[in-house]
């Protein structure tokens, strides 16, 4: 399976939908929040499937606060991030995957992308699809996931 992970799109899809051109087959859409209704867009656009979550900007929207994702053999706490972490710390978001058997978090909030693995679990942020905070450029992951495990992969546009 191959997922493009999208996160913090505050409703500037241009760079998304050019994303999803360049990215080549993908099976699914995860977006980590705010403008959870971006998500909805993608899908209806693409006639890909999409799990999404709320964010703390998605202040009129109804949606999960957190998802757990059964993806090839593989459990994935989707979450925002904000209710679990700060900007740049992440141990509580390492706890509560663990708490719930999760080897993957995907997450955004910081608007910085990156990953890396905290005790056994590979913590995910594919930063800003719209306004990055790390770099000039906006960008967004790629998550392959089989029985071997979960590899990730941030890429700039």
């Amino acid at each position: 399976m191959r997922a493009i992970v999208f996160s913090d799109s505050h409703g500037h899809l241009d760079h998304a939908v050019r994303s999803l051109k360049e990215a080549g087959p993908v099976d699914l859409i995860i977006h980590a929040g705010d403008f959870y209704r971006d998500a909805a867009i993608l899908a209806a656009e693409t006639n890909l499937p999409v799990r999404a979550v709320m964010g703390n900007c998605d202040l009129y929207d109804e949606g999960p606060q957190e998802l757990v994702l059964e993806l090839a053999g593989h459990r994935i706490l989707l979450v925002h991030g904000n209710a679990f972490a700060s900007k740049h710390r992440f141990g509580k978001l390492a706890l509560q995957a663990a708490g719930i058997g999760a080897d993957t978090v995907v997450f955004g909030h910081s608007h910085a992308a990156g990953f890396i693995r905290e005790d056994g679990v590979l913590l995910f942020n594919p930063g800003s699809i719209a306004r990055p905070r790390d770099h000039d450029q906006p960008s967004y992951g790629i998550l392959e996931i089989d029985e071997n495990g979960v590899r990730p992969a941030i890429r700039r546009i």
